[in-house]
């Protein structure tokens, strides 16, 4: 009903506005003072404009259009649809002539009316246009955060355009920045573009700004980092606009600017991937991917299902998170064929059904407790879980015949203090081992931390700057990798294709990252300044934890990948059968009663199996030291 209403009002005006237009025609054309032979044929000559207009500018649906984002197209399709009109009027007029002579129009007035037309319908519509973006209707700056905006692009106009008549938003723009010089001192919908990034710590200052909206969705992820890096320190809070996909899919609106993620920080490019050497071992087979409910499961369930494999097979131990992505996968991929599966991968009976039913090509195991304090103080558990549970997977791997199995591990694994980083080790052998003599080809792939995780710090920093602080840190030394969960996992389905048997997959992580700068860079983001509006507060190491990590241990030696972002750790030098053999003692001590007895004997056979495990030592002046030389060995490469 609203839209009818609005139609006939706009058909009304319009209506109007041809009427005059053609009546101001005939005054221009006969200096205001028209002849009474043709002043008696002015009301024959509006109808027939009034008809013939409203004819056609309903055939091409202009009463649809959206005049409050109206643009050059809209003003085209205008002159084209009053050009048609017009000249529709002319042929029919004259065909009228042969049967009426009399009936003389002007030649001029076609032009004039034509003219007139256009102006008077394109003139209403820019009026609209101009009490939308605040021009007309005064909108006090008062109270409005005063914002700057980085890219005087398309984007960046769409965003001052949105934020000026928007009811919605405190925010104001007042400026852009942009680093093509030909727009320095320029204007943009009345903003001034004062200069480039290099200048906005000082505009910021010069101009009052609160908050600055990085604007540039097309701008590669490093650069927008080196964007960001800039922006940091000048005390504005600092958010982005939405991808360039996002933009082209949906209308833009104030809603859909967001907070800076580190994601952003990080400013590392999207991941390449092979798809055709991804699909000639996914794309119709059967995958089997456990821990499919966990952060790096979930995702591996995601990507995979992109390959249509022939089945995709949900294991875990959680029904909740498992029903969680079975439901999102029939909703993103509904014609997937997919089997939610509950399973403990310490249940080997169980895993023996499943693999004979099933018959699975290919295993992603992602299963594992991963929560390093947690598994300090329940050894007994990652054991069970990561070791026990890891064999029982891949021995049924063996057994059945898969082709690949790809097991997701860490890089807490590589010289470990922990007991979880330990067990993660000794499944890294075990399925090293087990490859030595099977048809099966058993990787592991090795990474840091990912973003967004269950457990990840960064959710954690978020709601604590939100909450007004603290925010915690361990120690001001700790450093740590981080990576998205999405180019994690697509790495690992790469590494899944260069698998020969036995290789351990390293994982380009990038440059390693203090987690007391990225605490600190959190904060500025938001506005706000650490250890003044925010404090941050020093809890100390926890149990396990180190204050950096490693990606290799001293005998494995690093060669590069057909990807630069891959690199592969050879086997280390152990005997397969000692390790079987300590892993049945292993099994059998955590077979019985979990006394302080029975876990120290735990931790004395992890010692054995892993020579290499020791308590952390924190020595911070070398922390320092390695952050220098792998920065430099990251530049380089």
């Amino acid at each position: 009903m609203r839209y009818q209403k609005r139609i006939l009002l706009l058909s009304f005006i319009d209506a109007v506005i041809v009427t005059l237009a053609v009546g101001l025609a005939y005054l221009i054309r006969f200096d205001f003072r028209v002849d009474p032979r043709y002043f008696a044929l002015l009301p024959y000559v509006m109808a027939a404009h009034v008809i013939l207009t409203q004819i056609f500018f309903n055939w091409v649906q202009m009463y649809r259009r959206v005049w409050q984002y109206a643009s050059i197209g809209e003003l085209v399709q205008l002159v084209k649809v009053a050009a048609f009109s017009e000249a529709v009027f002319f042929l029919l007029h004259n065909i009228l002539r042969l049967l009426a002579p009399k009936l003389v129009v002007p030649r001029s007035i076609y032009l004039l009316s034509l003219v007139l037309i256009v102006l008077g319908v394109g003139g209403s519509r820019l009026f609209w246009r101009m009490v939308r973006d605040s021009y007309l209707s005064p909108r006090h700056r008062t109270g409005n955060r005063r914002t700057l905006i980085v890219g005087a692009g398309q984007a960046g106009v769409l965003v001052a355009r949105e934020l000026k008549q928007s009811g919605d938003s405190d925010l104001y723009p007042v400026a852009f920045v942009d680093d093509n010089q030909n727009k320095w001192n320029l204007e943009v919908l009345g903003l001034p573009i004062l200069g480039g990034r290099e200048q906005i710590p000082e505009i910021v200052k010069d101009h009052d700004i609160e908050k600055i909206i990085i604007a540039i969705p097309s701008a590669s992820k490093s650069e927008i980092a080196r964007v960001i890096e800039i922006c940091k320190d000048t005390g504005a809070q600092v958010k982005m606009l939405p991808k360039v996909s996002d933009l082209i899919s949906k209308r833009f609106s104030v809603s859909m600017i967001r907070e800076v993620s580190v994601e952003d920080l990080l400013g590392r490019d999207p991941v390449k991937v092979d798809l055709e050497g991804i699909a000639n071992y996914v794309t119709g087979q059967v995958v089997l991917v456990t821990g499919a409910g966990g952060s790096i499961g979930s995702e591996l369930c995601r990507q995979i299902a992109a390959f249509v494999p022939e089945q995709l097979l949900l294991l875990g131990h959680g029904e909740n998170s498992i029903y969680d992505i079975e439901m999102e996968l029939s909703k993103t991929h509904p014609n997937q064929k997919t089997a939610a599966i509950i399973a403990d991968i310490q249940d080997h009976q169980r895993l023996n059904e499943v693999f004979a039913s099933y018959r699975p090509a290919v295993v992603f195991h992602a299963a594992a407790h991963k929560h390093v304090p947690l598994m300090e103080s329940n050894p007994l558990e990652a054991v069970k879980n990561n070791i026990l549970g890891t064999r029982n997977v891949a021995e049924c791997a063996h057994e059945y015949g898969v082709s690949r199995f790809v097991m997701i591990s860490t890089d807490k694994a590589v010289n470990p203090t922990s007991i979880m980083g330990t067990t993660k080790r000794v499944a890294e052998q075990f399925v090293q081992g087990l490859g030595r003599t099977s048809p099966t080809k058993f990787v592991a792939v090795r990474f840091g931390n990912v973003l967004g995780s269950r457990g990840s710090v960064i959710p954690l920093f978020k709601k604590q700057i939100t909450d007004g602080g603290p925010v915690t840190v361990t120690d001001p030394h700790m450093v740590r990798y981080f990576m998205t969960i999405p180019e994690a996992v697509q790495l690992v389905i790469q590494a899944g294709a260069f698998a020969e048997g036995g290789e351990i997959f390293i994982l380009d992580m990038g440059k390693p990252v203090k987690i007391n700068d990225l605490a600190r860079d959190l904060i500025r983001l938001s506005g706000l300044e650490p250890d003044r509006d925010i404090e941050i507060k020093y809890t100390g190491i926890r149990p396990g934890e180190k204050l950096y990590e490693e990606i290799l241990t001293n005998e494995e030696g690093i060669t590069a990948t057909r990807h630069d972002r891959i690199f592969v750790g050879q086997p280390g030098d152990y005997s397969w059968e000692e390790l079987q053999f300590m892993l049945r003692k292993l099994e059998k001590a955590a077979a019985r009663n979990q006394s302080a007895d029975r876990l120290g004997e735990i931790r004395e056979l992890l010692q054995q199996i892993v020579p290499t495990y020791h308590l952390p030592v924190y020595d911070r002046a070398a922390v320092d030291e390695i952050m220098q030389s792998r920065s430099e060995t990251a530049a380089g490469k």
